[in-house]
């Protein structure tokens, strides 16, 4: 559907050029007419054959369109060497297209006449049929050139909307694995004991499998269905960890219904539970803070972990895949501006980032 609308939108640049284009002729033919009809020739075959004359040039417009393009196809020297013959060829075949209605159809039909009045072309006159062939040629380089550049610009687009799918399926993949073997891990302990939790455990793990199956790039998800998940993520971490796991939602109402990537959140939250709550023998709280103020809406997820402690500081704490890929989504769609800032020291580790506000 995208490709038959950019082939229709090309079609119409080159129906409207070409339009134009016949204006253009059309303004030049009148004015020669006129004057000529004034000064030399005060006939009315004089209209006649200028009309012809143009009508003709008009019909010609496509086929001096298809040999640039493919002269176009070759290195530039190529390509001057194939205007030139282009042009060499427009002058006998609009020279002979003049000569046919001002020389043969008043029975002047002789090789020497035909040869004598290309000649006399070669004159003033030949710069009108070089003007006719340049202006042509060089409207299709310029309708050439700038789809040339439309067409980079939408490689480099669906080239950075893959590479944004492709993130995203490696956080997907990050997830699975050893999520999902620690939480059935968890189920099946939990099978035993309660199997009211273990059947709620099931329904949350299997609601955060369906959002992330369903999420992809260019879908952009409510704030309030992000949140749900990171905390859907988190209850069942809590399982694992007990009372040692906690967490503090902080978040403005009025930034429920905002617009945010799909998992842009529970990368960071479980980088914390991995890094610096997981290890920690006491624990501690994780605290996920959303305010709006002015034209942005701030993000800060933190925690009370081991913080610079975590392995070998904040290098380690804030390296994980699911960090760098939640940086490099949020710089790709919203600029320099929302990257994360990463901040850590004795009393745990912060993640920040800002988003602005849609209108």
């Amino acid at each position: 559907m995208t490709s038959k609308f950019h082939q229709d939108s090309a079609r119409h640049i080159w129906q409207k050029a070409y339009l134009l284009l016949c204006i253009w002729f059309a303004i030049n033919f009148s004015i020669a007419i006129f004057v000529r009809y004034l000064t030399t020739s005060p006939f009315i075959s004089t209209v006649y054959n200028g009309v012809a004359i143009f009508i003709i040039l008009c019909l010609l417009i496509h086929p001096i369109w298809r040999w640039c393009t493919v002269v176009s196809r070759f290195t530039v020297p190529v390509q001057i060497l194939g205007h030139i013959v282009g042009i060499v060829a427009w002058f006998f075949l609009m020279g002979s297209v003049y000569y046919f209605f001002e020389y043969y159809l008043d029975n002047f039909r002789s090789f020497s006449e035909y040869k004598e009045y290309l000649t006399s072309l070669l004159g003033t006159d030949a710069f009108q049929l070089y003007y006719q062939y340049f202006t042509t040629a060089f409207v299709f380089h310029v309708i050439d050139y700038t789809e040339r550049l439309k067409n980079k610009e939408k490689e480099k687009t669906a080239l950075a909307l893959k590479n944004q799918e492709m993130q995203l399926s490696l956080l997907k993949s990050q997830i699975n694995p050893h999520f999902l073997f620690n939480t059935l891990n968890s189920i099946s302990t939990l099978i035993g004991k309660n199997k009211v939790k273990a059947r709620e455990m099931i329904n949350r793990l299997s609601e955060v499998f369906r959002y992330a199956l369903e999420s992809y790039e260019d879908r952009q998800v409510s704030l309030a269905d992000e949140l749900r998940f990171t905390e859907n993520y988190l209850n069942i971490q809590k399982v694992r960890f007990g009372d040692r796991l906690n967490f503090i939602r902080d978040v403005d109402r009025d930034c429920l219904k905002m617009q945010v990537p799909p998992m842009i959140l529970q990368p960071i939250v479980e980088n914390s539970v991995k890094h610096g709550i997981g290890p920690k023998d006491e624990g501690g709280t994780i605290r996920i803070t959303i305010k709006k103020n002015g034209n942005y809406v701030y993000f800060e997820i933190a925690d009370d972990g081991l913080g610079i402690n975590a392995n070998k500081g904040i290098k380690e704490h804030g390296s994980g895949v699911g960090i760098s890929v939640s940086d490099k989504r949020l710089r790709k769609m919203y600029g320099q501006e929302s990257r994360l800032n990463l901040e850590a020291d004795e009393s745990g580790f912060k993640v920040k980032f800002k988003i602005p506000v849609s209108e």
